[in-house]
This record gives structure tokens, sequence and C-alpha cells, in this order.
């Protein structure tokens, strides 16, 4: 393991922590303020379709009591994109919207905070995140992290529309990293809200996936419930490929995998690009599937320049070409 992954697993209070999507990571710190190009807002007054700004105009806010960024190019001329954060750097919407500002993309950019992190941290910070993990990491830390962040999105997407910054009925875009990922993939299975075009990135399949990852890096054997089978079985992307790929057309799904990641393994996403090309196939729809595996790619993207950028450009061109 490289010093840069050792990091990524120890914490000073000496807690191995992992990832919604089983990466063991020190938790978000509290969101940074934005930068003087930022606005506040008090979470009911801004409207997108007043919106005006010669660049890109960043604003704070809360959608349905979902923290979150705004970003709103200078043109704007496709439905927003929401994007999710992981439990680790990217760890916030901040964080996040600095790394993948997209300000090319011609829609507006919604970075969401996931429900534990960020402004919704619980009393106790790391410490109750970590005895979260410890007692049950299915019930107590990826349901209400990773699945309830799914559920909050029709919710969000009914007050972006409200807010005039979508029309009723536009697919949106979704972008997850890690837990956010599997944000993404459940938001997917539920198919609760339209949408037109994935990126997925170092992303858990589900919570099997986690539970393995989580099993594998602690050296200890998860003690499963009906409940948390019951979870397991309900965000299971693989055995949900045919929801996933649900519409007419399916959802444009990338799927972006380190083939260097140690704490989610290639192993996961090939299964979930396997298990839904017949699917697309099927629908006539193959070239809006896609796997890339990034050589030399860790789970921790923006810790590496040359990856970074890669998933820049591969992430912006897909929502460009969508």
């Amino acid at each position: 393991m490289t010093t840069k992954q050792s990091r990524w697993l120890c914490l000073s209070s000496g807690l191995t922590l992992l990832l919604g999507a089983a990466a063991g990571v020190s938790f978000a710190r509290p969101a940074a303020p934005l930068p003087a190009t930022g606005a506040a807002d008090n979470g009911s007054t801004f409207r997108c379709d007043r919106a005006t700004s010669t660049g890109a105009l960043v604003i704070e806010t809360r959608l349905a009591g979902v923290p979150a960024i705004l970003r709103i190019p200078a043109h704007v001329s496709r439905a927003p994109i929401v994007l999710w954060h992981g439990f680790g750097p990217p760890a916030d919407e901040r964080s996040l919207m600095d790394a993948l500002p997209m300000d090319d993309v011609p829609a507006i950019k919604v970075y969401l905070g996931l429900p534990l992190f960020g402004a919704r941290a619980p009393s106790g910070g790391n410490q109750e995140l970590g005895r979260r993990q410890t007692e049950d990491f299915a019930m107590l830390l990826f349901k209400p992290a990773v699945e309830d962040a799914a559920e909050e999105l029709p919710h969000v997407v009914t007050e972006l529309q409200r807010r005039g910054c979508m029309l009723p009925g536009q697919r949106i875009g979704l972008f997850g990293y890690s837990a956010g990922g599997s944000s993404a993939l459940i938001a997917l299975i539920q198919g609760k809200v339209p949408v037109r075009a994935v990126v997925l990135v170092n992303a858990s399949t589900g919570l099997n996936a986690s539970v393995q990852a989580l099993e594998r890096l602690k050296k200890q054997t998860y003690h499963w419930t009906a409940a948390s089978r019951e979870l397991a079985a309900r965000t299971d992307a693989v055995r949900h490929a045919a929801d996933i790929a649900r519409g007419n057309p399916p959802p444009a799904l990338l799927i972006v995998q380190g083939a260097s990641d140690a704490v989610l393994t290639p192993k996961p996403a090939i299964e979930l690009h396997n298990a839904l090309q017949p699917y697309y196939r099927a629908q006539g729809s193959a070239s809006r599937l896609k796997l890339v595996l990034i050589q030399g790619m860790a789970h921790g993207w923006t810790d590496d320049k040359q990856a970074a950028d890669k998933v820049r450009r591969l992430t912006r061109d897909w929502f460009d070409s969508e």
C-alpha cells in the first residue's frame, strides 16, 4: 500500500473509517466559505431564471432542506446536473465544485451535501461517525448517508423547478463519486426522477460491494441482519440492472474506474457494465453505456493531477454530448 493510500485509511483517532463506497478516509470537515464570487442565500428567495452574470454565478443555498451549491454558467441551455461528493476528498459540496466546475457545459451544476456530512454532520463529528460504522455500517451509515441522499433527490428536483432552474419533465444529469456514486445508482434504481446522463467515478455498486470492501480492509466480518440484507438487495445495482437501463432511450451512463483503486477494485465496475450491456444493446443504445478504466488512478482521483484532468475531461465531454 502506498503512503498516500495509508493516509486515506488512517485517522488520528485510530479508527479505520470507510467510505459509503467502502473507502477508508478522514470524514469531511465543515464546508469552507464560498469565494468572493459566490453569494449566500436564505434558502428560499433565489431564482435561477432571474440570475444574471457575465461568468459563473455561485450560490450557496438549501434545496428542500438539502445543503447545496448552485453554479450557474452565463449561458444555460440544458437541464441541471446534480452532483454528489463522497465520504473522502472531495468530501463536501464545495470541494467537489472546486474539483469539477464544468463551466463550459451549458447546464446549472447542483452540488449537494450528503446527509451526516458538512452542515448536517452529527453531534460528535468523526467520533460519532466512527461509532456508527463500528456498530452497524449498513443501517447507521450507509442507509442514512447514501440511500437517504437518493431519497432526497425528487424533492430537490421539485425545488429546482419551483425556483426556475429547470422545466417540469426535463431529464437531469447525475454525477456521483464514491459514496455519491452509490447514491446516483440508487436514484436510477428508484426511477423517481427522469435522468438523461450519468457519470460515476470509483463508485460502489451498492451495500454488498461496500461491505465486501469493509471486510477486506478491516479484516472483520460484518454481522448481517434482516434489515441490512433487505437494504443490500434494494441497493444492488447489478441485481437491478434492468431498472437502471429503463427508459427510451436509457440514461447515457459513463462508468469511470481507477485501475489502481485499492479500496474499490475495478471488479464491481466491470460487473455492473457487463450486467447493463444486454439491456442497452436490446434497446439499440449500446453507445450510451461506457466503461473507462484509468490506469494508475487510485480511489482519491483528486490527489493525482493527471487522473483528475482525465476525470474532468471525460465528465465534461460526456455531459456536453448528451
